[in-house]
């Protein structure tokens, strides 16, 4: 199945003036892809919001965030927490719960890097990176001199 961005990128390869083959050759698909794809109308998706369904932690957040709060600078472990609502009745499982609890967390701000600069030649600055393009990632090394 192709995807609604390829089939805009099929739509304005043909208008920059590249023929069907070549089209094809590009995105790696069938010829009759491609001329299937220019002959049909495309409009773009129509997506409509999802109904809110009540979840089961929602008459548990108000104690948790009380415990949470309570508890401040200290951390108190999901488990921990899990514990005491599931004597209260909860039924939910951990996942939704550590996701809670962690939406409530205020994340720690980091140090900022110190920068440095060397005469040209004496030392190599390095850094490595993985930036998720499509469906593979693509890992970056940039290394400098």
């Amino acid at each position: 199945m192709v995807t609604f961005e390829t089939v805009m990128e099929i739509k304005i390869l043909h208008k920059q003036g590249m023929s069907s083959r070549a089209i094809a050759r590009e995105l790696g698909i069938s010829r009759n892809t491609v001329k299937r794809y220019l002959q049909a109308k495309s409009e773009p998706p129509k997506y409509t919001p999802r109904p809110a369904v009540a979840s089961l932690l929602d008459e548990y957040r108000d104690y948790i965030r009380q415990r949470i709060a309570d508890a401040h600078p200290y951390k108190i472990p999901a488990t921990v927490i899990a514990r005491e609502i599931r004597d209260q009745g909860y039924r939910g499982g951990m996942t939704i719960l550590r996701g809670f609890i962690r939406s409530l967390s205020v994340p720690q701000e980091q140090e900022p890097a110190v920068r440095f600069e060397t005469e040209p030649g004496r030392q190599m600055q390095v850094d490595w990176g993985t930036m998720r393009n499509g469906r593979s990632p693509l890992h970056v090394f940039v290394a400098v001199l």
